[in-house]
């Protein structure tokens, strides 16, 4: 939807707000904020006292459905009452239960931009400093100010024309050089030989390896490394001629998939992966344990990198066409800074491959109990009873709560106001403004303090769903539940760029870290055709899926669901 047919839709302006706004500026709706309280389902209601029960001050009823207090006076009138006391000229009113304008003479809804900001700005302020209640109540249903164009899952299977297709120009693959013919693993899960201290590669490899738009995209012959090394043949004279020019962790990675998926069961070695990752990664080239998310970054960097140096005009990593990495994972973060005195708000947006995500504060309670009790219950189940009641868990859903909440900056770290032209205290709030196909959520389990000189590991134990829905942390979401039933500036460029994809995800791969900050493992647990499998380097078994919710997630990876089709995983018998 374009700008010019949003504004279409705004409503005709009241010509007694523009008396009255001639008469009295915005002055009146700038002082309502000291009175704003915020109630749960977080909607904004006008109460000098938290506590007070406005009553009408003709009939003296509070039951009526609706309230108005005057701006210019604040004198509180029913519904009945209200056009008497807009005959004095004190036409315009706000409802006290909703914090809306509203005109006695017209007897509607009216709508003001300023009113408005200030509104939100005085809501953003009570959420945030728990001005509002002592309970921070969950944001409000997205209101279709916008209809977010929904895409509904449906399962899928090949018809006959398609498996004419496939069955033309693919070939089976050979039962007997699996070396199990009674294995029932599913197509490319494979293992991974430890090179030494290489299980942190290994880990990120398999999630990789079974990640749905990248195997598709290797497995489709688009990146032939045949063809690649080719060109790097031709371009071997170039005067920018060294080794690292004619590295690619792309071919290596295609070798890989060419590998895995061979249908050989024997563990595979990596070795040419890694030897071009140490060239790429000078800095992390040796035999001690890695940090599997740093190694992810750097993997996907090296991807992006070697496609840039081939093109001769750099794009955008936020707008997922310039290499096959940040086509899957790339996204694109808003940022809005606020100012708290004037309500001016800066945005800014930046891509990224990952999200890192804070574990919520333990509340008075021992993270390592909570985290035992769960990793080491009965049957892998997690006690869930007596997890909660130690306060130590956390929960994804609670750390992206926390992650697009509003934040006040401190003191120290005053912005500088376009508006009031000084440096301003500001409130922070993050969201996403685009979606990836995968999202990669990675968490925070490394802590370092400056101020002890050392460094500890964040033993807590995290639930995670199986299925996610990312619409509540979207910036359109956010953006409507922080208005409300509001006009409110929304920017040209902020079209709902999820729109065409779906905001549901499947999880598909979790990357577990056991062990101490210095001496730890990865292993990653997978999701092929609805059951679960461990993945510990070359030893790859079944475990059920109480396993994987009692797992330490460290790196945990969703797809859109419409790109994972649970019903499809399974041959189709011919």
């Amino acid at each position: 939807m374009t700008d010019q047919s949003y504004h279409q839709r705004l409503p005709e302006p009241c010509p007694h707000l523009g008396e009255f706004r001639s008469r009295h500026g915005a002055k009146p709706f700038r002082a309502l904020q000291e009175c704003l309280r915020v109630r749960p389902p977080g909607r904004a209601a006008i109460r000098r006292d938290p506590h007070e029960v406005p009553r009408c001050g003709s009939c003296g009823s509070s039951a009526q459905p609706r309230l108005y207090a005057c701006v210019a006076c604040a004198v509180v009138s029913c519904h009945k009452h209200a056009p008497m006391h807009a005959a004095a000229g004190h036409e315009i009113a706000v409802d006290v239960d909703r914090a809306e304008l509203f005109c006695c003479l017209c007897v509607d809804q009216v709508y003001d931009r300023d009113f408005d900001a200030a509104v939100v700005l005085a809501q953003t302020v009570a959420s945030t400093l728990g001005g509002g209640s002592a309970i921070r109540s969950p944001p409000p249903p997205p209101e279709n100010l916008r209809k977010r164009r929904r895409v509904d899952y449906r399962p899928w299977a090949p018809d006959l024309r398609e498996r004419a297709l496939v069955g033309r120009n693919t070939s089976p693959l050979n039962p007997n050089i699996t070396g199990d013919s009674s294995s029932d693993l599913p197509s490319g899960l494979r293992g991974l030989n430890n090179l030494g201290n290489t299980c942190f590669m290994n880990s990120v490899l398999q999630a990789l390896l079974h990640t749905p738009p990248l195997r598709n995209y290797f497995l489709s012959d688009r990146h032939n490394r045949y063809f690649c090394q080719q060109k790097n043949i031709v371009k071997k004279n170039d005067t920018n001629n060294n080794k690292n020019s004619r590295l690619c962790l792309a071919c290596d990675l295609d070798a890989m998939f060419s590998a895995v998926f061979s249908g050989d069961r024997t563990p595979y070695s990596p070795a040419k992966f890694l030897y071009s990752w140490w060239q790429h990664a000078a800095n992390l080239a040796s035999y001690e344990q890695q940090d599997a998310h740093e190694f992810f970054i750097s993997m996907l960097d090296g991807i992006h990198e070697k496609v840039e140096k081939e093109k001769r005009k750099p794009q955008s990593q936020g707008s997922g066409d310039c290499c096959i990495a940040h086509r899957v994972f790339s996204g694109i973060l808003r940022s809005d800074v606020m100012c708290t005195a004037c309500g001016f708000t800066s945005t800014t947006y930046d891509p990224c491959v990952d999200i890192s995500l804070d574990l919520e504060p333990n509340q008075g309670a021992s993270a390592k109990t909570s985290s035992t009790k769960s990793l080491h219950s009965c049957n892998g189940e997690v006690d869930s009873r007596n997890s909660s009641q130690t306060g130590g868990i956390s929960t994804l859903m609670g750390c992206l709560d926390r992650f697009t909440r509003p934040e006040r900056l401190g003191s120290d770290q005053k912005f500088f106001c376009q508006q009031c032209q000084v440096r301003q205290e500001s409130l922070k709030q993050m969201s996403i403004r685009k979606l990836p196909l995968v999202s990669c959520f990675h968490i925070k389990r490394f802590e370092h303090s400056h101020l002890k000189n050392m460094s500890r590991k964040v033993d807590r134990y995290l639930q995670f769903p199986f299925s996610l829905d990312m619409a509540p942390y979207l910036s359109s979401s956010i953006l409507r539940s922080r208005f409300g039933n509001r006009i409110f500036s929304f920017d040209g460029d902020e079209e709902d760029t999820s729109s065409e994809l779906s905001s549901e995800f499947e999880l598909f791969a979790v990357i577990t870290h056991s062990g101490k900050l210095d001496a730890g493992h990865y292993v990653t647990y997978l999701r092929l055709s609805n059951q679960w499998y461990k993945c510990d380097d070359a030893w790859i078994t079944r475990v059920n899926e109480n396993i994987v919710r009692a797992a330490q997630g460290y790196m945990i990876f969703y797809v859109q669901k419409m790109l994972y089709y649970k019903a499809s995983e399974k041959p189709v018998a011919s």
